[in-house]
């Protein structure tokens, strides 16, 4: 019979220049110094070592859910595996080594490469065996791999289970009290039956999974899987079961603060009732294949998956057998998610690299591997928002989407409407989504009168309630993924008061934090009755009257100072209430049984600590007597500036500067032509606001003053 043992305490672990130590798994050697920025983490590789005793059983293997990202495996000194790929599962079967007592050496190496997918990107590769290793004992004949297809037709559903096979013998498979048998041949076996009356799989309403068991001789397996329909319409977007399914949702990287990506089940089970509690029904498992129990997690939900590979923002034209094999194993290990809708094929994949015929060729491959593996779903890619619409990558998958960044790193919010506008105008039978959106904030920093680039935790939530607005008036949109639900670590940023992390998150990667943002998007989507008092953290307001805002999904709210009704107003979703203040202050939101509290208070001066070190806000260099028009200055296009020597050689070390403090990718920001057309556009003032705390006001004041000794023209 199949045996399946943990194997995760003992392991001896070594890191170059360091002293072996006993750890249990799952381990990460990035834990700390890939969340802290500098760009420093160590990449390289690092050896896990352990013994275990020969199990019973005919066959042994060792299961490895993951292993980051290169992994060479030696079981009695003899290498038996090398894997690429630090996202999926790979097994190696020990049998022929095994000994009474054995030893087993894992080499894992997430160091650079030019082969094995991810190398740039805006996030940290940690190292490790982050999800642990599992040693299984089967019979000689056994089960591998197995995938179940139900094609719903009417009030039944035609089920096929098809297996690989180990040995001979006949597959008997047992689902919702029917049996059916097939012999294996060739290494595989297939069953065919029929659920009368299916119980559909449908959506956060009711998410029903069938469990298929499946047994070769002394060998078995359950498999859950669901039955469910769904479509896509270039006017109304998703559709599930036949009715209408908007799809409104969060993307989700894996890794806690502190913890890494070495993931325990309580982490997984945390995340997924905040998923819950915002009110999402769908996910984007970003950049990379996630753990089977948080798949899992997403089929018990209800949740809509978007699935992908880490290829992503560089194409490798050394990378192209690694793009396929982490794309055939995530498919093949997937499949029987009933969540999962689509495949990923890869993710601004055009941010540094051009669209050559070596990168479509790649992508052409991977969309009929897809659908070679699957044909029951479909592909599709997230562009990066300078990407030409026409582009022939555009067209390659079956459906698209685009991650747009106007309002936050560069334009103004409009844009976001006039894109979606532009293309589904010029392209109306295709299907759009909008698979990444977000502004950075940290919670500490706050300001009566938000503005792009100040990290404040009021412009995240403007910039939020614009999108949504933006969305609700676009039904076409397949999907819609709020980028990120969670603060992850990007170890090359340090910007807007946070060292090594992408800020974008609603929640902080302690998961300790519901930044603002995370309340309105509960008031757009939950159905538990709720109200939320904005701004708790934005204690000392010197403004005389102060806005303050209720985020609800009741019909109205009332809001009470210092413990005496003080207004009533109509709710949808936000409210606002202008309240003078004099002292401290008590505020409290009353709605349906539903209350909020929090204080507030009057002071002479702005708290210091609500603005990154440096920065107040870019400040107007023009309100002086001293300012020549005749000369250049900051409020010129950035284009402009650059396309002169004299010029370009005031700006471009500031701008160097701040793009470095952005990570990998904003560095090959030059690499993209259509990027640079995009910043040409704008002012530099523009730009130096965007940048933040990473340029100081006086280096400010120092480039305005060099610019303005160089006459125009």
């Amino acid at each position: 019979m199949r045996q399946s043992f943990n194997f995760n305490e003992g392991w001896l672990f070594t890191k170059p220049g360091c002293a072996p130590e006993r750890v249990d798994l799952p381990h990460t050697w990035n834990a700390a110094d890939g969340q802290d920025g500098g760009n420093d983490y160590f990449r390289g590789t690092c050896v896990y070592e352990n013994e275990f005793a020969r199990p019973d059983g005919q066959r042994v293997y060792l299961e490895f859910p993951a292993a980051a990202m290169i992994a060479d495996v030696y079981v009695n000194g003899e290498r038996l595996c090398h894997h690429e790929g630090g996202y999926s599962a790979f097994w190696v079967e020990v049998t022929p080594v095994l000994r009474q007592r054995n030893t087993v050496r894992v080499e894992v190496n997430n160091g650079e490469n030019n082969f094995c997918y991810p190398q740039k990107a805006d996030f940290t590769f940690y190292g490790g065996l982050y999800r642990g290793v599992r040693l299984l004992s089967l019979p000689e004949n056994h089960l591998g791999q197995i995938h179940v297809t139900p094609v719903v037709k009417g009030s039944s559903a035609e089920v096929t289970v098809e297996a690989e096979v180990c040995g001979s013998g006949v597959m008997t498979v047992a689902v919702a009290g029917q049996t059916a048998s097939a012999p294996a041949k060739d290494g595989k076996a297939v069953v065919s039956l029929t659920i009368e009356n299916v119980h559909l799989w449908d959506g956060v309403d009711d998410p029903y999974l069938y469990t298929a068991v499946v047994r070769l001789g002394e060998d078995e397996q359950a498999v859950r899987f669901g039955c469910r329909t769904f479509s896509f319409d270039p006017e109304r977007g998703f559709f599930l079961n036949g009715r209408s399914y908007p799809l409104r949702g969060v993307s989700r990287h894996q890794d806690w603060a502190g913890v890494g990506n070495a993931l325990t089940m309580e982490h997984h089970r945390a995340d997924m009732d905040i998923i819950r509690e915002i009110g999402a029904n769908t996910v984007r498992l970003a950049h990379y294949q996630q753990a089977q129990e948080f798949y899992d997690l997403c089929d018990e939900n209800g949740l809509i998956v978007w699935a992908e590979i880490p290829y992503i923002t560089c194409h490798m034209p050394g990378g192209r057998a690694n793009t396929v094999s982490q794309m055939t194993e995530l498919v093949n290990q997937c499949y029987n998610h009933p969540s999962i809708v689509c495949w990923g094929l890869s993710n601004e994949i055009t941010a540094s690299s051009q669209v050559t015929e070596d990168l479509l060729e790649n992508h052409r491959i991977l969309n009929d591997l897809c659908h070679r593996l699957d044909p029951s779903r479909v592909t599709t890619m997230a562009h990066a928002f300078m990407l030409e619409i026409d582009s022939p990558i555009t067209m390659i998958p079956d459906i698209g989407s685009y991650n747009l960044y106007f309002g936050w790193y560069l334009g103004d919010l409009a844009q976001n409407d006039s894109f979606f506008d532009t293309y589904h105008a010029r392209f109306p039978e295709r299907i759009i989504g909008f698979s990444e959106y977000g502004a950075d904030t940290n919670p500490a920093y706050h300001n009566a009168a938000p503005e792009k680039g100040d990290y404040s935790e009021e412009y995240q939530a403007v910039y939020h309630e614009y999108l949504l607005g933006c969305i609700a008036q676009r039904p076409y949109l397949w999907a819609t993924h709020v980028w990120n639900l969670f603060d992850f670590a990007a170890d090359g940023r340090d910007e807007g008061g946070g060292h090594g992390v992408n800020q974008k998150g609603l929640v902080t990667m302690d998961r300790k934090v519901k930044k603002d943002a995370f309340y309105l998007y509960k008031a757009y989507w939950s159905r538990e009755p709720f109200l939320h008092l904005c701004g708790k953290r934005y204690v000392d307001r010197p403004e005389a009257q102060t806005e303050v805002k209720v985020y609800s999904n009741l019909p109205s709210v009332t809001l009470l100072v210092d413990g005496k009704a003080f207004q009533t107003k109509p709710c949808d979703k936000i409210v606002t209430f202008t309240v003078p203040i004099t002292g401290r202050h008590e505020l409290t939101a009353v709605s349906g049984g539903c209350t909020d509290s929090m204080t507030i208070q009057r002071v002479q001066k702005p708290n210091p600590a609500y603005y990154m070190g440096n920065v107040v806000k870019v400040v107007n260099w023009f309100d002086r007597d001293t300012y020549d028009p005749n000369c250049y200055s900051i409020k010129d296009k950035f284009g402009v500036l650059m396309s002169a020597p004299e010029t370009r050689r005031v700006v471009q070390p500031l701008m160097d500067a701040a793009i470095a403090s952005r990570g990998d990718v904003a560095k090959s920001a030059n690499q993209n032509a259509s990027l640079q057309t995009m910043l040409a556009a704008m002012t530099l003032e523009g730009l130096l606001k965007m940048a933040g705390d990473t340029i100081p006001p006086e280096q400010v004041a120092a480039l305005n003053a060099a610019l303005q000794r160089i006459p125009k023209g």
